[in-house]
């Protein structure tokens, strides 16, 4: 008993002096919900660029889309590993010193594309460095922020970060797909580099670590919540998250799943949907303000899937919610070729679609795993998320360069789609769980 009682003594946080951080009653966790939401929007939309560089690359340098859609992959695939050793590294050293160096590298990286003159520099510049920077800014730190500051309304916090994630990789490709068109590929780099670059002081001063930092607790905890130590070793906390989580069928299923979404979201339609308006006749102006209002109805999806995870079995929600894409994939190339409101009907549909899937993905990460492992393995599951848009985005290139149409690409997606909302269902907890309670020295 003494031993017990120390233990948790040693682990309290002394108690610090409440700072001016209130305003008139709101607890700080909106304010940093607020810095995350703006960071999230901005690193989403650094992320998606390369979807209007495709054709402006083609004709100016010769790059064919499949060679562009290389370097998309790259970006995809570390985007997404960046994922869990992301979560390790907040859970090591904090939210703030995390982002503020994935900004300064997504900065950096940007810029000098706009040197670039061969396809490789390309790979290494905005696959490599901008993947990595914008994956430590991706849906975990939204999994991590709702988890460490929030208690009570978890699910809308969550789903509200997740919809700036997709929103920005949408709500700016109209401006950047002008800039594209009328001014030159360069100014997409250049634009991107200084709006990273502007997040920057927002972050230095406003993203606290954790509610402790305030002398405070998360919002609808009890006052005597005892937070999360930090870890240490954080590679060997990421690599033994993946191992203990690989021994559950359930951890798979999600897996899988999130590997579908992202092919069908991210890696299809975020990168080849401009590209393919255009081989049906629409300008890169317009079907960028397709997109982007795909962004707009995934807002309120989004807002709507957080607040349905709170209340309704997140398994369901999501054989609604692959169901429902997949349909809409599997028409889409017909839409598309005739326009009018089939093309109108899409894009409501598949924005209110576009990542509804992250509250209930979330949700049951939260469910099956302890909580100082649940944004480790999401983590992990994230990643899966990007192999699969790492895998459509250079497949429907190649199916392009072979076929001349994404007839093909958009069936295939669609029907994995309709699969995977049947194998959702499976999910469930084993009845003794094999995650024993993490030992980290």
């Amino acid at each position: 008993m003494a031993c017990d009682l120390d233990r948790v003594i040693a682990t309290t946080p002394p108690t610090r002096p409440r700072r001016a951080g209130r305003l008139r009653g709101l607890h700080p966790a909106w304010a940093v919900a607020a810095v995350t939401f703006v960071t999230l929007l901005g690193a989403a939309g650094f992320r998606s660029a390369p979807g209007v560089l495709i054709v402006p690359l083609h004709h100016e340098l010769g790059w064919s889309r499949a060679t562009v859609s290389l370097a998309v992959a790259v970006n995809l695939v570390l985007f997404g590993l960046a994922g869990p050793f992301a979560a390790a590294l907040m859970a090591r050293y904090g939210l703030r010193r995390v982002v503020l160096a994935a900004l300064t590298t997504v900065a950096l990286a940007a810029a000098a594309t706009t040197l670039m003159t061969e396809p490789w520099q390309f790979v290494v510049l905005w696959g490599g460095a901008v993947g990595a920077g914008t994956g430590c800014m991706a849906t975990v730190l939204a999994a991590t922020v709702a988890s460490r500051w929030f208690v009570a309304r978890r699910g809308v916090v969550t789903g509200a970060l997740t919809a700036a994630t997709a929103t920005g990789q949408l709500a700016f490709l109209p401006a950047l797909g002008w800039l594209a068109e009328n001014v030159g590929w360069r100014w997409v780099s250049i634009v991107t580099a200084a709006g990273a670059a502007a997040v920057i002081p927002l972050v230095a001063r406003a993203l606290h670590d954790g509610p402790e930092d305030l002398g405070t607790v998360p919002y609808g905890a009890p006052p005597d919540h005892v937070p999360p130590a930090r870890l240490d070793r954080p590679v060997a906390v990421a690599f033994d998250g993946l191992r203990l989580a690989a021994r559950m069928p359930a951890f798979w299923l999600l897996a899988l799943s999130f590997f579908v979404c992202g092919a069908s979201t991210n890696g299809l339609i975020g990168t080849h949907f401009i590209a393919a308006a255009v081989d049906n006749h629409l300008s890169e102006t317009s079907a960028s303000s397709l997109l982007a209002l795909v962004g707009v109805f995934d807002v309120a999806g989004t807002l709507a899937s957080g607040w349905l995870t709170d209340r309704v079995d997140p398994r369901r929600l999501l054989l609604a919610y692959y169901g429902l894409r997949g349909l809409a994939l599997l028409v889409l190339h017909h839409v598309l070729d005739a326009r009018g409101l089939g093309l109108a009907g899409f894009v409501v549909l598949y924005g209110l679609d576009w990542v509804a899937t992250v509250p209930p993905t979330v949700a049951l990460c939260n469910e099956l795993f302890r909580p100082e492992r649940a944004g480790v393995v999401y983590g992990w599951v994230f990643a899966s998320h990007q192999l699969g848009a790492a895998g459509a985005a250079y497949g429907a290139g190649v199916v392009h360069g072979s076929t001349g149409s994404y007839q093909l690409a958009f069936h295939l997606a669609g029907a994995l789609c309709i699969i995977t909302a049947g194998l959702v269902l499976l999910i469930r907890a084993p009845s003794r769980s094999p995650d024993p309670t993490p030992t980290y020295g």
